[in-house]
């Protein structure tokens, strides 16, 4: 009888294994008994592709930023198994009010849901959150959602990243590249999208508004900001002129932000001191007075 258990154990951890190494990586994908080995073999790391509903030009979706963290993020569980949450669009995007389609939620939302999405992943067992950004309207926004972190005590970490290309990629983008200004539904972004979704991509429209950078407060000091800043530049939210975009600068653009995400999301896993060190610090936080120094 032990002898046939012992056999019927190996049996079934086999069969976990061999399905382990076939998990989806995608939140939404996995059945409710995959995800308890998906968590397993993510070491308990979750990241966010976050992106928000914007205008991209003429030429782009207006989800380009949502579909592009996505697929770095696709790619980069490809390198490094973690699990991807589902697309997340509800970010920072007040700049882009007056233009169509843009979906702008109040800032006291969009810091409640982060952060109960945050809360829930961890319920799920997941204690090591990475947000990956695909706006950079949502920067600001982030960091102090992680510096917030520090408020009250929790049981995970929230780590957050804009994934970039190494110096090298750079040089071979920059290469290829017919334009060097951008910035927003430019050469390099539409490039990318043509990888990602070509079935969306408009490219005989990127020459339909200018993305010229218009400069209207250029009488003000440098050092000096204010959140009219983009609108002031862009108002066709638009940077840049894509009209040669080309899918070798966007599979270079995307390969390179995926390979920097899989060495961060290795990082991550190893990582067994911030947990610790945020936990020092809520304990030390509750009696100031009786820190003792480091």
């Amino acid at each position: 009888m032990k002898p046939l258990f012992i056999v019927i154990s190996i049996f079934l951890f086999s069969l976990s294994t061999l399905f382990s190494q076939n998990l989806p990586a995608g939140w939404e994908e996995l059945t409710a008994s995959d995800f308890t080995l998906a968590v397993k073999q993510s070491e308990g790391v979750c990241v966010i592709p976050m992106g928000v509903i914007e205008k991209h030009g003429q030429q782009l979706p207006l989800g380009t930023d949502v579909y592009t963290a996505r697929e770095i993020c696709r790619r980069a569980a490809g390198k490094e198994y973690c699990i991807i949450y589902p697309y997340y669009f509800m970010g920072q995007i007040f700049e882009a009010q007056h233009q169509p389609g843009t979906i702008a939620y109040s800032s006291e939302l969009l810091y409640k849901l982060l952060d109960e999405t945050c809360r829930e992943i961890s319920r799920n067992g997941i204690k090591k959150i990475i947000l990956v950004n695909g706006h950079g309207g949502n920067s600001a926004f982030l960091q102090y959602f992680c510096q917030t972190q520090l408020e009250s005590p929790r049981d995970y970490v929230v780590y957050y990243t804009t994934p970039s290309v190494s110096q090298d990629v750079q040089s071979k983008i920059a290469e290829l590249r017919k334009t060097t200004a951008g910035g927003h539904a430019d050469e390099v972004e539409t490039s990318s999208m043509m990888v990602i979704r070509p079935d969306l991509v408009k490219l005989d429209r990127a020459t339909a508004e200018s993305g010229s950078n218009q400069n209207r407060l250029q009488h003000l000091p440098s050092g000096l900001y204010t959140g009219i800043r983009w609108y002031s530049q862009y108002p066709n939210h638009y940077a840049g002129d894509a009209k040669d975009a080309n899918t070798a600068i966007g599979e270079l653009s995307i390969e390179g932000r995926s390979q920097q995400l899989s060495e961060l999301i290795k990082a991550v896993k190893a990582d067994q001191t911030t947990l610790r060190l945020q936990n020092d610090f809520f304990n030390d936080s509750q009696a100031p007075l009786d820190t003792k120094a480091k």
